[in-house]
């Protein structure tokens, strides 16, 4: 029997190390690309190429997410079929701002992508009775990927009717950072926000942010519990 990369007598370096890390452990590539963009998002975000990296960093994300998905029951060529448009959307309204339609449709899409890949991780975790580094990162990944999906629903609902969150700043449309901030507050219920939604819509869309970040860490827990009872007793 072949032994597993970690297994191995000398352990692999180099180029042949990391090349073992992408493939054993997506999720945490994943996670790692997430939280790089939001540490670059407040130097990027006011300049003109800023969205573009975004973006970058985002199609990357995006390649290793369909990455973690394809080893679910998720299908991978629908994510592609998600993904892909989003992201040529997402470039198009970077080039050209003022299209409410591609900029409202690419949020929209790549906020159905993120929930998709969020499925997908959660598929992962739950797929066996055992839990591995990777689906430890697999926790981790699908929390900040559900934190970008509803930050990229708020931006696509604002686009279509400005004003729906109301912050600090002036103007009727909040910057992607300003909404991520709001998202990470909702999704983790601690309440400490600035910005506030005030149309139907908006709300609507918080309070199903609210239930998804409750019942997200209810199930982590119970299956951790579950797990370690199951183990016990064998």
């Amino acid at each position: 029997m072949t032994k597993a990369w970690y297994e191995l007598d000398s352990r692999p370096t180099g180029a042949r190390y990391w090349a073992a890390v992408v493939r054993k452990q997506p999720s945490a590539i994943l996670v790692s690309i997430q939280l790089l963009a939001i540490v670059l998002l407040p130097w990027v975000e006011s300049e003109s190429w800023g969205r573009a990296v975004i973006t970058g960093l985002s199609l990357v994300a995006v390649t290793f997410g369909v990455w973690v998905v394809r080893s679910t029951p998720a299908l991978t060529w629908l994510a592609l079929l998600i993904g892909f448009p989003a992201f040529v959307l997402e470039v198009w309204s970077v080039l050209d701002d003022s299209n409410v339609a591609v900029t409202f449709t690419a949020h929209l899409l790549l906020g159905f992508f993120y929930l998709y890949v969020a499925y997908g991780l959660v598929s992962y975790m739950f797929a066996d009775t055992w839990v591995t580094k990777d689906e430890m990162f697999a926790v981790a990944s699908a929390f900040t990927v559900l934190l970008f999906a509803f930050a990229y629903l708020f931006v696509a609902i604002q686009t279509l009717a400005p004003g729906s969150f109301v912050g600090q700043t002036t103007g009727e449309r909040l910057t992607f950072l300003e909404l991520l901030y709001f998202s990470g507050a909702n999704l983790t219920s601690v309440g400490l926000s600035d910005i506030v939604p005030v149309k139907s819509h908006a709300r609507a869309a918080v309070t199903i942010e609210q239930l998804t970040g409750v019942l997200y860490v209810a199930m982590v827990i119970s299956r951790l519990v579950a797990l370690t009872v199951m183990r016990a007793r064998n």
